[in-house]
Protein backbone atom coordinates (compact mmCIF):
# COMPACT_ATOMS: atom_id res chain seq x y z
CA UNK A 1 0.00 0.00 0.00
CA UNK A 2 2.95 2.34 -0.38
CA UNK A 3 2.55 5.34 -2.64
CA UNK A 4 3.57 4.38 -6.14
CA UNK A 5 6.30 6.09 -8.11
CA UNK A 6 3.69 7.72 -10.32
CA UNK A 7 2.14 9.40 -7.31
CA UNK A 8 5.41 10.85 -6.06
CA UNK A 9 5.92 14.55 -6.75
CA UNK A 10 8.17 15.89 -9.42
CA UNK A 11 10.59 18.52 -8.14
CA UNK A 12 10.61 21.33 -10.68
CA UNK A 13 12.42 23.74 -8.37
CA UNK A 14 14.02 22.00 -5.43
CA UNK A 15 16.90 20.20 -7.16
CA UNK A 16 18.02 23.25 -9.02
CA UNK A 17 17.41 25.92 -6.41
CA UNK A 18 20.35 27.83 -4.93
CA UNK A 19 21.75 26.43 -1.71
CA UNK A 20 21.07 29.77 0.00
CA UNK A 21 17.36 29.36 -0.75
CA UNK A 22 17.39 25.81 0.58
CA UNK A 23 19.12 26.98 3.75
CA UNK A 24 16.41 29.63 4.21
CA UNK A 25 13.72 26.97 3.80
CA UNK A 26 15.36 24.76 6.42
CA UNK A 27 16.09 27.62 8.82
CA UNK A 28 12.69 29.29 8.61
CA UNK A 29 10.74 26.04 8.84
CA UNK A 30 12.88 24.55 11.61
CA UNK A 31 13.03 27.71 13.73
CA UNK A 32 9.30 28.14 13.34
CA UNK A 33 8.86 24.58 14.56
CA UNK A 34 11.15 25.28 17.53
CA UNK A 35 9.16 28.36 18.47
CA UNK A 36 5.79 26.68 17.95
CA UNK A 37 6.72 23.75 20.19
CA UNK A 38 8.29 26.10 22.71
CA UNK A 39 4.89 27.75 23.03
CA UNK A 40 3.17 24.42 23.44
CA UNK A 41 5.70 22.90 25.85
CA UNK A 42 6.18 25.85 28.18
CA UNK A 43 3.04 24.78 30.05
CA UNK A 44 4.46 21.30 30.62
CA UNK A 45 7.86 22.67 31.66
CA UNK A 46 6.34 24.97 34.28
CA UNK A 47 3.91 22.29 35.45
CA UNK A 48 6.88 20.00 36.08
CA UNK A 49 8.43 22.78 38.21
CA UNK A 50 5.22 23.21 40.22
CA UNK A 51 4.44 26.90 39.64
CA UNK A 52 1.28 26.64 37.53
CA UNK A 53 -0.53 24.37 39.98
CA UNK A 54 -0.36 27.16 42.56
CA UNK A 55 -1.44 29.85 40.10
CA UNK A 56 -4.47 28.61 38.19
CA UNK A 57 -6.04 25.83 40.27
CA UNK A 58 -7.79 25.59 43.65
CA UNK A 59 -5.35 25.53 46.58
CA UNK A 60 -5.29 22.92 49.31
CA UNK A 61 -4.69 19.64 47.47
CA UNK A 62 -1.26 19.44 45.84
CA UNK A 63 -1.86 16.13 44.05
CA UNK A 64 -5.22 17.25 42.65
CA UNK A 65 -3.74 20.53 41.42
CA UNK A 66 -0.89 18.66 39.72
CA UNK A 67 -3.27 16.25 38.00
CA UNK A 68 -5.48 19.15 36.89
CA UNK A 69 -2.46 20.96 35.48
CA UNK A 70 -1.35 17.88 33.53
CA UNK A 71 -4.95 17.41 32.37
CA UNK A 72 -4.88 20.97 31.06
CA UNK A 73 -1.64 20.09 29.27
CA UNK A 74 -3.39 17.09 27.74
CA UNK A 75 -6.38 19.14 26.57
CA UNK A 76 -4.16 20.98 24.12
CA UNK A 77 -3.20 17.62 22.63
CA UNK A 78 -6.82 16.53 22.47
CA UNK A 79 -7.61 19.38 20.07
CA UNK A 80 -4.59 18.86 17.84
CA UNK A 81 -6.51 16.44 15.55
CA UNK A 82 -9.20 19.07 14.95
CA UNK A 83 -6.47 21.53 14.01
CA UNK A 84 -5.02 18.89 11.70
CA UNK A 85 -8.39 18.51 9.95
CA UNK A 86 -8.95 22.26 9.62
CA UNK A 87 -5.45 23.36 8.61
CA UNK A 88 -4.75 20.20 6.64
CA UNK A 89 -7.73 21.06 4.45
CA UNK A 90 -6.49 24.63 4.02
CA UNK A 91 -2.92 23.47 3.35
CA UNK A 92 -4.03 21.15 0.55
CA UNK A 93 -6.41 23.73 -0.92
CA UNK A 94 -4.63 27.07 -0.42
CA UNK A 95 -0.98 26.14 0.00
CA UNK A 96 1.65 25.15 2.55
CA UNK A 97 3.18 28.58 3.20
CA UNK A 98 0.18 30.67 4.18
CA UNK A 99 -1.37 27.92 6.23
CA UNK A 100 1.55 27.64 8.58
CA UNK A 101 1.78 31.45 8.79
CA UNK A 102 -1.72 31.35 10.27
CA UNK A 103 -0.92 28.51 12.67
CA UNK A 104 2.16 30.14 14.14
CA UNK A 105 0.30 33.43 14.65
CA UNK A 106 -2.52 31.68 16.48
CA UNK A 107 -0.04 29.84 18.67
CA UNK A 108 1.94 32.95 19.61
CA UNK A 109 -1.13 34.96 20.56
CA UNK A 110 -2.59 32.11 22.65
CA UNK A 111 0.69 31.57 24.52
CA UNK A 112 1.02 35.25 25.36
CA UNK A 113 -2.58 35.15 26.55
CA UNK A 114 -1.67 32.55 29.18
CA UNK A 115 1.06 34.87 30.40
CA UNK A 116 -1.50 37.65 30.89
CA UNK A 117 -4.16 35.47 32.58
CA UNK A 118 -5.21 36.43 36.16
CA UNK A 119 -4.68 33.75 38.82
CA UNK A 120 -7.24 31.59 40.59
CA UNK A 121 -7.00 33.83 43.64
CA UNK A 122 -8.04 36.81 41.50
CA UNK A 123 -10.90 35.45 39.39
CA UNK A 124 -11.66 32.02 40.84
CA UNK A 125 -12.89 29.21 38.61
CA UNK A 126 -12.79 31.47 35.54
CA UNK A 127 -8.99 31.18 35.56
CA UNK A 128 -8.73 27.45 34.74
CA UNK A 129 -11.63 27.72 32.28
CA UNK A 130 -9.93 30.52 30.34
CA UNK A 131 -6.63 28.66 30.46
CA UNK A 132 -8.34 25.62 28.94
CA UNK A 133 -9.68 27.81 26.12
CA UNK A 134 -6.18 29.09 25.36
CA UNK A 135 -4.76 25.55 25.46
CA UNK A 136 -7.46 24.58 22.95
CA UNK A 137 -6.25 27.38 20.65
CA UNK A 138 -2.67 26.15 21.06
CA UNK A 139 -3.75 22.61 20.19
CA UNK A 140 -5.56 23.78 17.04
CA UNK A 141 -2.50 25.74 15.95
CA UNK A 142 -0.10 22.88 16.53
CA UNK A 143 -2.39 20.55 14.60
CA UNK A 144 -1.64 22.57 11.49
CA UNK A 145 1.97 23.56 12.12
CA UNK A 146 3.84 20.26 12.07
CA UNK A 147 2.33 18.95 8.86
CA UNK A 148 2.96 22.24 7.07
CA UNK A 149 6.60 22.50 8.12
CA UNK A 150 7.36 18.82 7.49
CA UNK A 151 5.79 18.78 4.04
CA UNK A 152 7.26 22.13 3.06
CA UNK A 153 10.80 20.92 3.76
CA UNK A 154 10.19 17.47 2.25
CA UNK A 155 8.91 19.05 -0.96
CA UNK A 156 11.97 21.32 -1.16
CA UNK A 157 14.58 18.69 -0.29
CA UNK A 158 16.97 17.47 -3.01
CA UNK A 159 16.19 14.02 -4.34
CA UNK A 160 17.19 11.24 -1.98
CA UNK A 161 17.94 13.63 0.90
CA UNK A 162 14.48 14.13 2.39
CA UNK A 163 15.29 12.07 5.48
CA UNK A 164 18.27 14.23 6.39
CA UNK A 165 16.67 17.59 5.62
CA UNK A 166 13.39 16.84 7.40
CA UNK A 167 15.32 15.60 10.45
CA UNK A 168 15.82 19.30 11.22
CA UNK A 169 12.04 19.58 11.64
CA UNK A 170 12.06 16.57 13.97
CA UNK A 171 14.96 18.07 15.91
CA UNK A 172 13.00 21.32 16.08
CA UNK A 173 10.43 19.62 18.29
CA UNK A 174 13.18 18.77 20.78
CA UNK A 175 14.56 22.27 20.27
CA UNK A 176 11.27 23.72 21.45
CA UNK A 177 11.51 21.69 24.64
CA UNK A 178 15.13 22.77 25.18
CA UNK A 179 14.27 26.42 24.54
CA UNK A 180 11.42 26.23 27.06
CA UNK A 181 13.84 24.95 29.69
CA UNK A 182 16.47 27.54 28.76
CA UNK A 183 14.09 30.49 29.02
CA UNK A 184 12.71 29.24 32.34
CA UNK A 185 16.21 28.74 33.76
CA UNK A 186 17.46 32.11 32.51
CA UNK A 187 14.45 33.92 33.94
CA UNK A 188 14.74 32.19 37.32
CA UNK A 189 18.46 32.98 37.45
CA UNK A 190 17.79 36.65 36.71
CA UNK A 191 15.30 37.34 39.50
CA UNK A 192 14.91 36.50 43.17
CA UNK A 193 12.88 33.43 44.12
CA UNK A 194 10.12 35.61 45.56
CA UNK A 195 9.94 37.65 42.35
CA UNK A 196 9.75 34.46 40.25
CA UNK A 197 6.86 33.12 42.33
CA UNK A 198 5.26 36.55 42.43
CA UNK A 199 4.83 36.91 38.68
CA UNK A 200 8.07 36.54 36.75
CA UNK A 201 7.00 33.00 35.83
CA UNK A 202 4.78 34.77 33.29
CA UNK A 203 7.76 35.99 31.27
CA UNK A 204 8.35 32.69 29.39
CA UNK A 205 4.79 32.90 28.07
CA UNK A 206 5.13 36.56 27.06
CA UNK A 207 8.49 35.82 25.44
CA UNK A 208 6.43 34.08 22.76
CA UNK A 209 5.58 37.46 21.22
CA UNK A 210 9.24 37.99 20.31
CA UNK A 211 9.49 34.48 18.87
CA UNK A 212 6.32 35.14 16.86
CA UNK A 213 7.81 38.28 15.35
CA UNK A 214 10.99 36.44 14.32
CA UNK A 215 9.01 33.54 12.86
CA UNK A 216 6.74 35.76 10.79
CA UNK A 217 9.69 37.79 9.50
CA UNK A 218 11.49 34.64 8.34
CA UNK A 219 8.50 32.79 6.93
CA UNK A 220 7.22 35.75 4.96
CA UNK A 221 10.46 35.52 2.96
CA UNK A 222 9.57 32.01 1.78
CA UNK A 223 7.93 31.10 -1.50
CA UNK A 224 5.30 28.42 -1.91
CA UNK A 225 6.36 24.77 -2.17
CA UNK A 226 7.45 23.85 -5.73
CA UNK A 227 5.37 20.69 -5.56
CA UNK A 228 2.23 22.63 -4.62
CA UNK A 229 2.88 25.21 -7.37
CA UNK A 230 3.29 22.46 -9.96
CA UNK A 231 0.14 20.74 -8.72
CA UNK A 232 -1.81 24.00 -8.97
CA UNK A 233 -0.48 24.71 -12.47
CA UNK A 234 -1.54 21.23 -13.61
CA UNK A 235 -4.99 21.62 -12.03
CA UNK A 236 -4.45 18.49 -9.93
CA UNK A 237 -5.44 19.83 -6.51
CA UNK A 238 -8.00 17.96 -4.44
CA UNK A 239 -11.52 19.39 -4.37
CA UNK A 240 -12.11 17.97 -0.90
CA UNK A 241 -8.82 16.83 0.68
CA UNK A 242 -10.49 15.57 3.86
CA UNK A 243 -12.89 13.32 1.98
CA UNK A 244 -10.20 12.08 -0.40
CA UNK A 245 -7.91 11.24 2.52
CA UNK A 246 -10.37 8.49 3.45
CA UNK A 247 -11.40 7.44 -0.06
CA UNK A 248 -8.16 7.56 -2.07
CA UNK A 249 -7.16 3.97 -2.99
CA UNK A 250 -5.07 2.41 -0.24
CA UNK A 251 -5.19 5.50 1.98
CA UNK A 252 -7.37 4.10 4.82
CA UNK A 253 -4.73 1.45 5.50
CA UNK A 254 -1.95 4.02 5.31
CA UNK A 255 -3.82 6.27 7.74
CA UNK A 256 -4.23 3.36 10.16
CA UNK A 257 -0.54 2.49 10.04
CA UNK A 258 0.51 6.13 10.34
CA UNK A 259 -1.66 6.59 13.44
CA UNK A 260 -1.26 3.36 15.41
CA UNK A 261 2.10 2.24 14.06
CA UNK A 262 4.08 5.45 13.64
CA UNK A 263 2.64 8.41 15.53
CA UNK A 264 1.51 6.55 18.64
CA UNK A 265 4.81 4.76 19.15
CA UNK A 266 7.23 7.58 18.48
CA UNK A 267 5.33 10.06 20.61
CA UNK A 268 5.23 8.01 23.82
CA UNK A 269 8.97 7.37 23.49
CA UNK A 270 9.57 11.09 22.95
CA UNK A 271 7.54 12.23 25.95
CA UNK A 272 8.97 9.52 28.16
CA UNK A 273 12.49 10.55 27.16
CA UNK A 274 11.97 14.19 28.09
CA UNK A 275 8.89 15.12 30.12
CA UNK A 276 8.72 11.87 32.07
CA UNK A 277 12.42 12.09 32.93
CA UNK A 278 12.02 15.69 34.10
CA UNK A 279 8.98 14.87 36.24
CA UNK A 280 10.72 11.74 37.56
CA UNK A 281 13.77 13.72 38.70
CA UNK A 282 11.87 16.62 40.26
CA UNK A 283 9.13 14.46 41.73
CA UNK A 284 10.01 10.94 42.86
CA UNK A 285 13.76 11.64 43.03
CA UNK A 286 13.35 15.01 44.87
CA UNK A 287 15.93 16.80 42.72
CA UNK A 288 16.11 20.59 42.70
CA UNK A 289 14.08 21.94 39.79
CA UNK A 290 16.85 23.98 38.17
CA UNK A 291 19.39 21.16 38.46
CA UNK A 292 16.98 18.69 36.86
CA UNK A 293 16.10 21.13 34.08
CA UNK A 294 19.77 21.78 33.29
CA UNK A 295 20.60 18.07 33.18
CA UNK A 296 17.61 17.18 30.98
CA UNK A 297 18.26 20.15 28.67
CA UNK A 298 21.93 19.15 28.29
CA UNK A 299 21.00 15.54 27.54
CA UNK A 300 18.36 16.60 25.01
CA UNK A 301 20.74 19.02 23.29
CA UNK A 302 23.49 16.43 22.84
CA UNK A 303 20.89 13.83 21.90
CA UNK A 304 19.78 15.86 18.87
CA UNK A 305 22.61 14.25 16.93
CA UNK A 306 20.65 10.97 16.90
CA UNK A 307 17.86 12.68 14.93
CA UNK A 308 20.19 13.91 12.21
CA UNK A 309 22.03 10.58 12.01
CA UNK A 310 18.78 8.63 11.74
CA UNK A 311 17.39 10.97 9.09
CA UNK A 312 20.52 10.57 6.95
CA UNK A 313 20.67 6.81 7.62
CA UNK A 314 17.08 6.39 6.46
CA UNK A 315 17.99 7.98 3.12
CA UNK A 316 20.35 5.04 2.60
CA UNK A 317 18.52 2.04 4.07
CA UNK A 318 14.87 3.07 4.06
CA UNK A 319 12.47 4.53 6.60
CA UNK A 320 11.00 1.39 8.16
CA UNK A 321 14.10 -0.33 9.54
CA UNK A 322 15.26 2.41 11.98
CA UNK A 323 11.75 2.68 13.44
CA UNK A 324 11.38 -1.07 13.97
CA UNK A 325 14.84 -1.24 15.55
CA UNK A 326 13.97 1.69 17.80
CA UNK A 327 10.74 0.07 18.97
CA UNK A 328 12.44 -3.25 19.73
CA UNK A 329 15.23 -1.55 21.68
CA UNK A 330 12.72 0.57 23.61
CA UNK A 331 10.84 -2.51 24.80
CA UNK A 332 14.12 -3.97 26.08
CA UNK A 333 15.93 -0.89 27.41
CA UNK A 334 13.26 1.50 28.73
CA UNK A 335 13.12 0.18 32.29
CA UNK A 336 16.91 -0.36 32.60
CA UNK A 337 17.62 3.20 31.46
CA UNK A 338 15.19 4.61 34.01
CA UNK A 339 16.62 2.32 36.69
CA UNK A 340 20.05 3.75 35.89
CA UNK A 341 18.75 7.32 36.19
CA UNK A 342 16.92 6.49 39.42
CA UNK A 343 19.90 4.71 40.95
CA UNK A 344 22.20 7.61 40.10
CA UNK A 345 19.70 10.02 41.67
CA UNK A 346 19.52 8.02 44.90
CA UNK A 347 16.25 6.15 44.24
CA UNK A 348 14.27 8.82 46.08
CA UNK A 349 16.28 8.58 49.29
CA UNK A 350 17.82 12.03 48.87
CA UNK A 351 16.39 15.04 50.74
CA UNK A 352 14.04 17.40 48.95
CA UNK A 353 15.57 19.77 46.41
CA UNK A 354 18.96 18.06 46.40
CA UNK A 355 21.61 18.75 43.76
CA UNK A 356 23.45 15.61 42.50
CA UNK A 357 27.23 15.33 42.43
CA UNK A 358 29.33 15.13 39.25
CA UNK A 359 29.40 11.33 39.12
CA UNK A 360 25.63 11.09 39.47
CA UNK A 361 25.13 13.76 36.81
CA UNK A 362 27.26 11.79 34.33
CA UNK A 363 25.22 8.61 34.91
CA UNK A 364 21.93 10.48 34.63
CA UNK A 365 23.11 12.05 31.37
CA UNK A 366 24.07 8.62 30.03
CA UNK A 367 20.57 7.40 30.79
CA UNK A 368 19.01 10.40 29.08
CA UNK A 369 21.25 9.97 26.04
CA UNK A 370 20.15 6.35 25.82
CA UNK A 371 16.54 7.48 25.80
CA UNK A 372 17.31 10.17 23.21
CA UNK A 373 18.89 7.53 20.98
CA UNK A 374 15.67 5.51 21.13
CA UNK A 375 13.67 8.64 20.33
CA UNK A 376 16.00 9.54 17.46
CA UNK A 377 15.63 6.10 15.88
CA UNK A 378 11.84 6.30 15.96
CA UNK A 379 11.40 10.01 15.20
CA UNK A 380 14.34 11.25 13.13
CA UNK A 381 13.03 10.14 9.72
CA UNK A 382 9.30 10.34 10.34
CA UNK A 383 8.57 13.60 8.50
CA UNK A 384 10.09 12.17 5.31
CA UNK A 385 8.33 8.83 5.83
CA UNK A 386 4.89 10.38 6.29
CA UNK A 387 5.35 12.75 3.35
CA UNK A 388 6.31 9.81 1.12
CA UNK A 389 3.38 7.69 2.27
CA UNK A 390 0.73 10.02 0.87
CA UNK A 391 0.08 11.57 -2.57
CA UNK A 392 0.73 15.33 -2.90
CA UNK A 393 -2.88 16.34 -3.60
CA UNK A 394 -3.99 15.20 -0.12
CA UNK A 395 -0.62 15.10 1.63
CA UNK A 396 -1.19 17.88 4.19
CA UNK A 397 -4.47 16.37 5.41
CA UNK A 398 -3.38 12.73 5.20
CA UNK A 399 -0.15 13.38 7.11
CA UNK A 400 -1.59 15.69 9.74
CA UNK A 401 -4.68 13.75 10.77
CA UNK A 402 -3.10 10.44 11.88
CA UNK A 403 0.00 12.18 13.23
CA UNK A 404 -1.95 14.47 15.52
CA UNK A 405 -4.48 11.84 16.57
CA UNK A 406 -1.58 9.58 17.51
CA UNK A 407 0.58 12.17 19.19
CA UNK A 408 -2.37 14.07 20.64
CA UNK A 409 -4.02 11.17 22.42
CA UNK A 410 -1.33 8.56 22.98
CA UNK A 411 1.38 11.10 23.79
CA UNK A 412 -0.55 14.06 25.11
CA UNK A 413 -2.18 12.05 27.86
CA UNK A 414 1.03 10.25 28.80
CA UNK A 415 2.05 12.64 31.63
CA UNK A 416 -1.43 12.44 33.15
CA UNK A 417 -1.72 8.65 32.83
CA UNK A 418 1.82 8.10 34.10
CA UNK A 419 1.27 10.39 37.08
CA UNK A 420 -1.98 8.59 37.89
CA UNK A 421 -0.29 5.15 37.70
CA UNK A 422 2.50 6.30 39.99
CA UNK A 423 0.01 7.82 42.45
CA UNK A 424 -2.12 4.66 42.45
CA UNK A 425 0.73 2.17 42.90
CA UNK A 426 3.26 4.20 44.83
CA UNK A 427 5.91 2.89 42.42
CA UNK A 428 7.95 5.64 40.74
CA UNK A 429 8.47 3.45 37.65
CA UNK A 430 4.86 2.32 37.18
CA UNK A 431 4.09 4.95 34.56
CA UNK A 432 6.56 3.32 32.16
CA UNK A 433 4.16 0.43 31.61
CA UNK A 434 1.95 2.76 29.58
CA UNK A 435 4.87 3.52 27.27
CA UNK A 436 5.73 -0.18 26.97
CA UNK A 437 2.16 -1.10 26.05
CA UNK A 438 1.81 1.58 23.36
CA UNK A 439 5.22 0.78 21.85
CA UNK A 440 4.36 -2.93 21.70
CA UNK A 441 1.17 -2.07 19.80
CA UNK A 442 3.06 0.29 17.48
CA UNK A 443 5.71 -2.33 16.74
CA UNK A 444 3.08 -4.90 15.79
CA UNK A 445 1.23 -2.49 13.50
CA UNK A 446 4.42 -1.18 11.87
CA UNK A 447 5.84 -4.65 11.31
CA UNK A 448 2.58 -5.81 9.77
CA UNK A 449 1.40 -2.79 7.85
CA UNK A 450 4.21 -0.41 6.90
CA UNK A 451 5.51 -1.00 3.40
CA UNK A 452 8.66 0.88 2.50
CA UNK A 453 7.54 4.03 0.65
CA UNK A 454 8.98 4.65 -2.78
CA UNK A 455 11.87 7.06 -2.27
CA UNK A 456 13.43 9.21 -4.90
CA UNK A 457 17.01 8.38 -5.86
CA UNK A 458 19.62 10.98 -4.90
CA UNK A 459 20.98 13.33 -7.50
CA UNK A 460 24.62 14.32 -7.65
CA UNK A 461 25.42 17.37 -5.53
Amino acid sequence: MAVTAAELPSRPASDGQPRADLRLVIAASSLGTVFEWYDFFIWGTLTASGILQHSFFPPGDELLATLLSWATFAIGFAFRPLGAVLFGYLGDRLGRKYTFLVTITLMGVATAGIGLMPTYRSIGAAAPLLIVALRVAQGLALGGEYGGAAIYVAEHAPRGRAGFYTSFIQAGVVGGFILSLAVVLATKASVAAAAWAGGWWRFPFLFSLLLLAVSLWMRLKLSESPVFRAMQAAGEGAANPLKESFTFPGNPRRLFVALFGIAAGLTVIWYTSLFSVLSFLTGAMHMQDSAAQLIVAAGALVGLVFYFLTGAWSDRIGRKRPIVIGYLLTLVLLFPLFWLIGWAAGDGAQPAHFVPGPGAIVLILLGILGLMALSGLTYGSVAALLAEMFPPRIRYSSLSIPYHFGTGYFGGFLPLISAALVARTGNAYAGLWYTEAVVAMALAVTWWGLEEPVREQPTDH
